[in-house]
């Protein structure tokens, strides 16, 4: 079993095999060499696992994110965090940090996010005299905000994994995401502070105004999508529905930035998107059941209760193990995969699930730009043109940076369970 479960997924891995295959590929050969089920038993799991009314928030959620880019709602918010960050040592990179911010409130997708940043902004900070590594590695790490501020698809995927409130994983997501822009954005002053880079900008009152006004209905989004959930209006896959939308009539009406034909085009790069998702989340349901049916998740129980670890140890050891993972496996794979078999172990030594789900979802946002697999790499990359070892030189500073305030998100459960209590 550990051959077929374990040696030959990390092998299909290496030799750049679609992860969803690697899990469908190991299923089958474990059915086949390892265990007596019946093969339809494969084809069951692998349908139902999308079973779910709460997938459906996923393509909302990627639609919505698609009808921003295309519509311009990006480059209002960008536009927006540039005028208000004025005169700040380091303005043009804490306006990166912020416009990422932004946009990971409307759409929830790192790579989106990243894209449209390094679209607009790599060349003014490459001007600026950030230098290219540091530029490219500011825009491929600030995308990892995107994943934890709410509306987060990682957050809807743990929710389902572990059976916990997706509202509650969405308001514990916000102090800790805010943290962690508030950290980058002041690495980024001192990093302006040291190499004296000029700060152009200068807040002028007129200016803000303007960009507030420009994206005064993109601002509003977020308000209404997630204050629509914590208010009981409707459920976050209901919310993803409003986004959409919203985000619709915003560009057609409003900005008259979108044309019918437009939206046609966003929804099927947001279809194409969503089944690459689900496709992933399908074959990792197959994985998960097998893993299950073997008794995995309760020989790792037995085994760490008798290393009798507290949760301080516990803790750190999952962010090591996660850190390592997200080098490798995307967010979706892995909380699909390692959120039953670590959740009730969490819980087991007292730790808060729904503190545990953003753990979890921090670790693998800062896997999202940790050299060799990021995908926020390749996005960036593929932008900017950045060799790969300009590039990795340029995110290594910010690992450093996220993974201190993971250890504060860690340690620290008030931040993440604090504004959720209401629900």
């Amino acid at each position: 079993m550990i051959l077929s479960l374990v040696i030959l997924p990390l092998l299909l891995l290496f030799l750049g095999t679609p992860v969803f295959l690697v899990f469908l590929t190991a299923a089958s050969v474990t059915m086949v060499f390892v265990t007596p089920m019946p093969a339809p038993a494969l084809q069951q799991v692998l349908f139902g696992g999308l079973d779910n009314y709460a997938l459906l928030a996923i393509p909302f959620f990627v639609l919505a994110g698609e009808l921003m880019g295309t519509s311009g709602i990006a480059n209002r918010l960008i536009n927006w965090a540039l005028a208000m960050a004025g005169r700040v040592p380091g303005a043009l990179g804490v306006a990166t940090v912020g416009s990422s911010t932004a946009i990971g409130a409307i759409s929830g997708s790192s790579a989106a996010a990243v894209g449209a940043l390094a679209k607009t902004l790599y060349p003014k900070l490459v001007a600026a005299g950030y230098g290219e590594a540091r530029a490219g590695g500011l825009i491929a790490s600030s995308g990892a905000i995107d994943i934890v501020i709410p509306p987060s698809i990682a957050m809807i995927l743990y929710g389902l994994a572990a059976e916990q409130s997706i509202p509650r994983l969405f308001m514990a997501g916000v102090l800790p995401g805010l943290l962690m822009a508030a950290m980058m954005a002041a690495f980024v002053i001192l990093v302006a502070l040291r190499h004296r880079i000029p700060s152009e900008n200068r807040f002028e009152p007129a200016v803000a105004w303007r960009a507030t006004r420009d994206a005064f209905w993109a601002l509003l989004m977020p308000i209404f999508v997630l204050g629509g959930i914590y208010n009981g209006i409707f459920s976050p896959t209901e919310a993803g529905g409003f986004a959409c939308l919203y985000a619709i009539v915003v560009a057609l009406f409003i900005y008259r930035t979108m044309t019918v034909a437009d939206i046609i085009r966003a929804a099927g790069n947001a279809a194409l998107l969503s089944g690459q998702i689900l496709i992933i989340v399908a074959a990792a349901g197959v994985i998960t059941w097998m893993l299950t049916t073997q008794g995995v998740p309760q020989a790792i129980t037995a085994w760490i209760t008798a290393l009798q670890l507290d949760a301080f140890t516990f803790l750190m050891v999952v962010n090591i193990v996660l850190l390592l993972i997200g080098c490798f496996l995307d967010p979706t794979s892995a909380i699909l995969v390692f959120a039953p078999l670590l959740a009730p172990i969490a819980i087991s030594l007292g730790i808060d699930p729904i503190h545990f789900g953003i753990v979890m979802t921090v670790n693998l946002a800062i896997g999202m730009f940790t050299p060799p697999f990021g995908l926020n790499l390749f996005v960036a990359q593929s932008v900017t043109g950045l060799p790969a070892h300009t590039l990795y030189r340029g995110v290594l500073p910010f690992v450093a940076v996220l993974i201190l305030a993971l250890l504060v998100i860690t340690y620290v459960p008030a931040l993440s369970l604090t504004l959720g209590r209401s629900l």
